[in-house]
């Protein structure tokens, strides 16, 4: 099969190879899928320039998200599985070195979900990473009908997904946004309070909102954010965070937060327990079928160019979700 990988942490453009490895199959427990896209996301940019990651192995092909259509299938699966249109995540996670930036993976079934023909290979890429840390930071808070729930960086590829989800469970949504097009798409998203943090008040916005205080929070830099946001949290409220890259070791105002009963959750998806992950697949594929869900494809990339696409999410500028196609 036709891959990128690389057998030395650095630079995209320095390391990353593109070429022939040996084509994968599946064994116990596992599917193969003829992957069609390939979903970027921040991890997999740490993981390959080494960023708070060693070298995971000898050689590496990266990325953890996908889609694309189940060609084989081990004896000890169920057989229908074969022919589906599937999305998949933890591809290259939690000990396997063999991600998405191929024409196939094998993987166990249990990662994968059905994705239905209304939706595309390119969508099907942005929903492991993205989709379901949102839904795991959502759902955290428990029940949300009338809630206020905070999403910090509402139009990124988390936070536009945790706006939806946060709205489809109830919730009056703040976003907070850096420009006016990432307004736009967090209002299309569904929030009802869009803050610009370069020009707006945040407190002052929020505060008359939300008088007594916005009861969850979903943020994407939990460290940078802290002094302006803990001041407007609730009694009983809870935050969720998935980065910190403001401040990797920020100070907690534990005596604070005791008083006022706040709770913190730090959210990766590759660790977080099976139940929530299960419950997460089924909501994705149960909106799926039903439609509606917004998505978000910054740009799509050859697979032979997966160094572009790298140097796409190191931008920073991107809106969306970063997308590798690995048909030929």
């Amino acid at each position: 099969m036709k891959a990128v990988w690389y057998t030395e942490q650095g630079p995209a453009t320095q390391v990353l190879r593109y070429g022939d490895q040996p084509d994968p199959h599946a064994t116990s427990g596992q599917v193969r899928v003829a992957l069609h896209a390939s979903g970027v996301n921040p991890a997999d940019m740490n993981r390959r320039a080494g960023s708070g990651y060693d070298m995971e192995g000898c050689l590496v092909i990266p990325h953890s998200d996908g889609s694309g259509i189940v060609d084989e299938v081990a004896s000890d699966v169920d057989q229908r599985w074969l022919g589906r249109r599937v999305w998949l995540y933890n591809g290259q996670r939690g000990g396997r070195l063999l991600g998405t930036a191929a024409q196939y993976i094998a993987l166990d079934v249990d990662l994968v979900a059905e994705l239905p023909a209304g939706s595309s290979f390119e969508q099907g890429a942005c929903l492991g990473i993205p989709c379901m840390t949102a839904h795991l930071c959502v759902t955290l808070a428990g029940e949300l009908s009338g809630a206020t729930v905070l999403v910090s960086g509402g139009a990124g590829a988390v936070g536009h997904y945790a706006v939806q989800w946060a709205k489809r469970f109830g919730a009056r949504v703040i976003a907070t946004v850096s420009n006016a097009e990432k307004a736009r798409r967090a209002k299309l998203a569904g929030a009802d309070l869009v803050v610009d943090y370069r020009n707006e008040d945040i407190a002052a916005r929020i505060r008359e909102f939300a008088p007594t205080g916005v009861d969850h929070i979903v943020d994407v830099d939990f460290g940078g954010n802290l002094p302006t946001f803990f001041p407007l949290m609730a009694v009983n409220a809870s935050i969720a965070y998935y980065a910190t890259n403001g401040n990797r070791n920020p100070v907690w105002p534990a005596a604070q937060a005791m008083r006022r009963n706040i709770s913190v959750h730090a959210v990766l998806l590759n660790n977080a327990p099976v139940a929530a992950r299960r419950r997460a697949q089924a909501d994705i594929c149960a909106w799926l079928r039903e439609g509606g869900m917004q998505h978000s494809v910054a740009s799509v990339h050859a697979l032979e160019r997966t160094a572009d696409a790298h140097l796409a999410v190191e931008s920073g500028t991107k809106r969306g979700t970063v997308v590798v196609c690995c048909e030929l």
